[in-house]
């Protein structure tokens, strides 16, 4: 730890100001690069102290200027570690303040030393983020999530990791585009524990597939059972028991979430099958909707059965033929119905639904349509019975013949019984033998062909510089072997030889040709040029609305204003107010059915914190462009001359990226190499 301040205090200039209480004047101290006093003097101060680093990175040039060209990131990644100690420290009033140059002083962050940290998410965030947030409940792992983490019931402590926190809920639209407000603290000291925020994201994606949740989650455990000096920032740790905690983690995120507003109304949905029952004719279709919700099959209802008690599973295969059919299992003809429901154990309720049945039945067994009883069993691999029931309803001249093949495990059942019938019928197969040519001579002859050819190919130094099929499996291989062997400047030089099956451009480079799709390149230039040269229109607002940025995110916002503007937004800026009402949206952009909100400029935020100045798009702008590139783009079974041809592989050679559209789909593909191609 003395080595690691050492070397801290030689990457800057400190400065420490400081006045006690007991103290009417308070002392300037300055430390040089190794750490040593070099000079004190008085200086006027309240009580308190204050710490100031200046010319971080001076004594490393090299790292000096990277910090330099990278300032805009890592002034970013400063604010969000800032933000996570914002957030655990309740009843400590924090202020940051940044100015650039000789300019203004402006606030960053400020918090007012709230009591919970909820009260500091708000002084962080804004009321509004507030307004999306659950608290985290613990609950104690079940047991199928002990299973997924391989865990025992004995021997794991109860007590040993308690978690609190908030999470946003999981309606679409409540969520992030990313995960840039993600809090995660051990012991209320700021980390990242990989493991521990995959479980949260997961769990949250199986309810807003689409966005990532606001997470502020302090984890207590006893310091004993963390290592933190994992890494020099400590933000890596070891825990002990750490698959306990992620079964608590998603065990209670899961409980929060199924009680929540994303529980579907099962009630409705009931109602709206029992209605699409009544409107349905056709008896397999609307017996098949039966089958899978809560309600018995239209005609098969009985009020004697009963509502609750102990279960047993039951399948019921419901078959229907246009023809008479036998009782063998092995000749059934066609799956109407698969219905898997709960059941009574107990013999008197399984006597009286067996009364109903229209086939009669005598000790348990089913008659044929001889008379014999016919049952089967089959031992399961849980040693379990499966009474396996065939039985036949003679056909009558309105309705088809059914057979209904019923399935009743036996818990209590233990030995393997058989009746008699068999299950499969033994089937005998004719071998056909073929005589085929074979010479050993015209084989030897062929290989050593090949051995010339692969000899006179390495003496011509001649190599495959593409190997990835023409497969989607290998899209990604494809498009990193074009981008390292195809240049902007070859498209131009690229021969055209014809156009294939009114959708692909056929083009020579050298001895290689080329397969390109003539939609998807036409598709891509289009959206590039859409997405360089449009400027949206705004539509101004009645009022202007208050966002709640925080103060990062404002200051993004008026240093890359006009990349806004080119998307359709329009502030009103006021340098003299406080953080979070700063800036208001006065416009918003739109075109024709496409409208766009508060969530769009949150998203470019994000996009320009990591590329601060460089022009880009929302999402849902990007999608407006790729859907007016496609209807304008050239189709395919649009049949094109020679010089079309040549004018859309030119265009390849302008665009930043050329391999694939904008729906993915790819642009161009390697067909054969003509000098590896045999000669004979």
């Amino acid at each position: 730890a003395c080595g690691e301040q050492h070397r801290c205090r030689r990457l800057h200039d400190v400065t420490v100001v400081t006045c006690h209480e007991m103290t009417q004047v308070g002392s300037r101290l300055v430390f040089d690069h190794g750490g040593h006093l070099t000079r004190r003097c008085p200086h006027p101060r309240q009580q308190g102290t204050t710490v100031s680093l200046q010319q971080l990175f001076r004594t490393l040039p090299v790292r000096h200027r990277e910090f330099q060209r990278n300032i805009k990131k890592e002034y970013s990644k400063m604010i969000h570690v800032l933000q996570a100690y914002c957030i655990i420290s309740t009843g400590v009033r924090i202020t940051c303040s940044n100015q650039v140059g000789q300019g203004r002083r402006s606030t960053v962050l400020a918090t007012s030393g709230g009591s919970s940290m909820r009260d500091n998410i708000g002084a962080v965030f804004g009321p509004k983020q507030l307004q999306t947030l659950l608290p985290i409940q613990q609950q104690p792992p079940v047991e199928a999530v002990m299973e997924e983490f391989s865990l025992g019931a004995s021997d794991l402590p109860s007590d040993l990791f308690t978690i609190s926190g908030f999470i946003s809920r999981g309606d679409h639209g409540v969520g992030r585009s990313s995960t840039d407000r993600q809090f995660y603290f051990i012991n209320k000291r700021p980390c990242d524990p990989a493991k521990v925020s995959k479980v949260v994201n997961e769990v949250y994606h199986t309810y807003n597939r689409h966005q990532y949740p606001f997470v502020s989650l302090n984890i207590t455990v006893a310091s004993e059972c963390v290592d933190v000096n994992v890494t020099p920032d400590k933000r890596q740790v070891f825990l002990q028991q750490e698959k306990l905690l992620l079964a608590i983690v998603k065990t209670s995120l899961l409980s929060m979430f199924e009680t929540g507003v994303n529980k579907l109304n099962t009630t409705q949905l009931t109602r709206a099958s029992r209605n699409s029952e009544t409107c349905e004719d056709s008896f397999p279709l609307r017996t098949l909707k039966a089958a899978f919700s809560l309600q018995q099959p239209p005609g098969k209802s009985d009020s004697r059965e009963p509502k609750s008690g102990p279960t047993q599973k039951k399948m019921e295969l419901f078959l229907t033929s246009s023809e008479p059919v036998k009782h063998t299992p092995h000749k059934l003809s066609s799956l109407s119905v698969f219905r898997y429901e709960g059941i009574s154990e107990s013999d008197t309720e399984r006597s009286e639904r067996s009364s109903t049945n229209s086939v009669p039945e005598r000790d348990g067994e089913l008659e044929s349509s001889d008379g014999a009883p016919e049952k089967h069993h089959i031992k399961s691999k849980h040693s379990q019975s499966v009474d396996l029931i065939c039985s036949v309803v003679e056909p009558s001249e309105q309705e088809p013949s059914q057979i209904f093949l019923q399935s009743n495990l036996s818990p209590n059942a233990k030995k393997l019984k058989s009746s008699g019938a068999r299950l499969d019928a033994p089937v005998t197969f004719q071998k056909k033998t073929v005589m085929l040519d074979f010479c050993l001579k015209d084989l030897s002859g062929r290989m050593q062909k090949v051995q010339q050819r692969q000899k006179a190919g390495a003496d011509g130094q001649k190599f495959r510089r593409f190997r990835a099929k023409i497969n989607p499996a290998e899209n990604q291989n494809a498009e990193e072997e074009l981008k390292k062997e195809i240049s902007k400047d070859m498209f131009k030089e690229m021969e055209i030889i014809g156009q294939f099956n009114l959708g692909f451009i056929i083009t020579k480079l050298n001895s290689d040709l080329f397969m390109i799709d003539q939609h998807a390149t036409d598709e891509k230039y289009n959206f590039e040029m859409l997405q360089q040269h449009t400027v949206l229109q705004g539509q101004r607002l009645i009022q202007p609305q208050n966002l709640h940025l925080t103060a990062v995110s404002e200051t993004v916002l008026i240093e890359n204003l006009e990349i806004f503007q080119k998307n359709g937004f329009d502030f009103q800026i006021d340098e003299d107010a406080p953080p979070m009402e700063r800036v208001k949206l006065v416009s918003l952009p739109t075109s024709k059915n496409w409208t766009f909100g508060p969530s769009d400029i949150e998203e470019l935020i994000f996009m320009l914190s990591d590329s601060p100045g460089v022009m880009c798009r929302p999402s849902r702008v990007q999608q407006m462009f790729a859907s007016r590139a496609c209807r304008k783009s050239v189709m395919v079974g649009t049949a094109l001359t020679s010089s079309e041809m040549k004018k859309l592989v030119t265009h390849m050679g302008q665009m930043e990226q050329p391999w694939n559209c904008p729906h993915g789909r790819p642009t161009m593909r390697h067909l054969a190499n003509l000098d590896l191609l045999p000669q004979d």
